[in-house]
């Protein structure tokens, strides 16, 4: 977590409490989670990212995003917060046909961006990890065949 003096944009050391006493007002402790979660959605908001985190830590966040106060973005976005620097590791699956190089620059670019002006946080570094490219078609054949063998939302279940 970082603790972030109340006077100035800068994140501040302000863990002494007789210290945010010397004309302060007070301390904000920024959460791991908070940064993952403002790293999570400047990335998923870069075009030519089609999603974030791998299958099982894709379907918990789909789940956890629904529950309120959690976000899925920990899963798949980790973070390490020192007191006035970030570091950013996130795993990412890409559109086929985007160049890899120049989206790992935008992405880099939107998420330090997003990340300093709201908490104040230097980024230091951010690891993108791509483990995957969507190919659209593969997508929507097996969609398509996961209907008809289903029988859509008439399945056995209900």
């Amino acid at each position: 977590m970082a603790d972030v003096g109340s006077q100035s944009g800068n994140s501040t050391a302000d863990r002494n409490a007789g210290q945010s006493g010397k004309g302060g007002r007070g301390t904000t402790t920024i959460a791991n989670n908070v940064v993952a979660t403002i790293a999570g959605i400047a990335v998923r908001e870069t075009e030519g990212v089609y999603s974030v985190g791998r299958g099982a830590s894709k379907a918990l966040g789909a789940v956890t995003g629904r529950m309120p106060g959690s976000s899925g973005a920990g899963r798949s976005v980790k973070v390490e917060v020192g007191e006035k620097e970030t570091a950013i590791d996130v795993e990412i699956e890409v559109e086929y046909g985007v160049p890899i190089h120049e989206l790992a620059d935008r992405i880099r670019s939107q998420v330090t961006d997003a990340v300093q002006s709201m908490t104040g946080l230097r980024v230091v570094e951010i690891n993108i990890n791509v483990f995957d490219v969507h190919v659209p078609d593969e997508d929507d054949e097996d969609n398509d065949d996961e209907g008809s063998r289903s029988g859509g939302q008439g399945g056995r279940v209900r």
